[in-house]
């Protein structure tokens, strides 16, 4: 065979390969679209989530996108976990106790009674003491969702119409607050209420709520229910509410490795962010409320949020501390008004030792 033979024959069957060969149709992968809710309103899911799903929406880079939706926006918040088992929603940002979790450790989500003094004491807990594999655990008993990350938020303080000042004071009183926590306070005389995100500013402003037992002041100013109560009260239930992420499980696993990692990581971004919003904002929101006139919000005695004044009009000066391992170390007592109104646990380091039998038992505190 010559060249050009072999040219020839070549050809011809290069055109019968082609006239053969099954027809290639370009197809284009649908990006995964998820349902995401939170239990924070609109204000407030601004700095609780939103900026995480948005940079998980940016990098996914139409790979998946995830629409967020606020506190009782496609179902109330009590009804979470339900819509997320069902495939309703495909994850949901809320503490176990709001969504109505059957899990048993749901008592522990929110405000749960652990002591938690500070919100790096959540992560701590879950992260360097076992909780996350705890959770992981129960969660892991419950068909149809999956428990991803936990972490904090605010702290749980009063705001208030009337002032508190002693126990008797809380008598009565009707105030929005977590499930458990309602529980714990009822003790004490207040009713409970639960009422949608969103219709809780209106309830005091008609008088339909006394107040609230449900953020720190960074939340009430940023939501605006400082607008509607005269009185903070510093008396924290607890330092650290704890939130979770959650994940319809068929969602979850049928996500590819690396978006499954993206979320991850936003989780933490958003943890993160959360840490230093919530701190950054609290010194300017107690400086807006000593400036204001009209609504002042105010501690236990009555003060406003700043030291209180000697009785020449001036600043009490420190008191000079004796030098270390001196016996008459001259130390500041503590002031009437941040003495803890109610009783608080102390964890005495049990928290080294926790098991899930061990916390799942403390829900006979409650």
């Amino acid at each position: 065979m010559n060249k050009r033979d072999f040219l020839k024959t070549a050809s011809i069957a290069a055109a019968a390969t082609a006239v053969n060969a099954p027809a290639v149709i370009a197809q284009s992968k649908s990006p995964i679209r998820w349902r995401l809710q939170t239990y924070a309103g609109a204000s407030l899911a601004e700095h609780v989530v939103k900026p995480a799903i948005d940079s998980f929406n940016k990098i996914a880079n139409g790979d998946m996108t995830i629409d967020l939706f606020t506190a009782d926006q496609l179902v109330p918040t009590s009804d979470l976990f339900n819509a997320l088992q069902k495939g309703t929603l495909d994850a949901v940002q809320s503490d176990d106790d709001s969504m109505a979790s059957p899990a048993d450790v749901a008592v522990f989500g929110g405000y749960f009674p652990f002591a938690t003094r500070y919100s790096l004491d959540v992560p701590v807990l879950f992260h360097q003491y076992g909780l996350k594999d705890i959770w992981e655990e129960a969660y892991a008993e419950i068909d149809g969702v999956t428990w991803l990350s936990a972490g904090s938020w605010d702290p749980c303080h009063f705001n208030t119409v009337d002032p508190i000042r002693s126990l008797d004071d809380l008598k009565g009183k009707r105030v929005f607050t977590f499930p458990t926590a309602g529980k714990f306070l009822s003790r004490f005389g207040i009713v409970p209420v639960t009422l949608p995100w969103n219709e809780v500013k209106d309830a005091v402003r008609n008088g339909a709520l006394d107040g609230l037992a449900w953020s720190g002041i960074t939340e009430a100013y940023t939501v605006g229910w400082a607008d509607v109560t005269r009185y903070f009260l510093t008396n924290n239930i607890s330092g650290a509410w704890c939130g979770s992420f959650f994940a319809n499980a068929d969602s979850w696993h049928a996500l590819p490795e690396h978006l499954r990692e993206l979320f991850r990581v936003c989780m933490d971004s958003s943890h993160y962010y959360r840490q230093h919003w919530y701190r950054a904002a609290r010194p300017a929101s107690a400086l807006r409320a000593q400036s204001l006139n009209s609504r002042p919000f105010r501690t236990r005695s009555g003060n406003k949020w700043k030291p209180k004044p000697s009785s020449s009009g001036m600043r009490s000066p420190k008191p000079a501390l004796a030098p270390r391992g001196s016996s008459t170390s001259s130390r500041r007592t503590t002031q009437p008004w941040q003495k803890p109104a109610l009783p608080i646990a102390k964890p005495n380091g049990f928290c080294r030792t926790l098991t899930r039998p061990k916390i799942w038992r403390l829900v006979g505190v409650l």
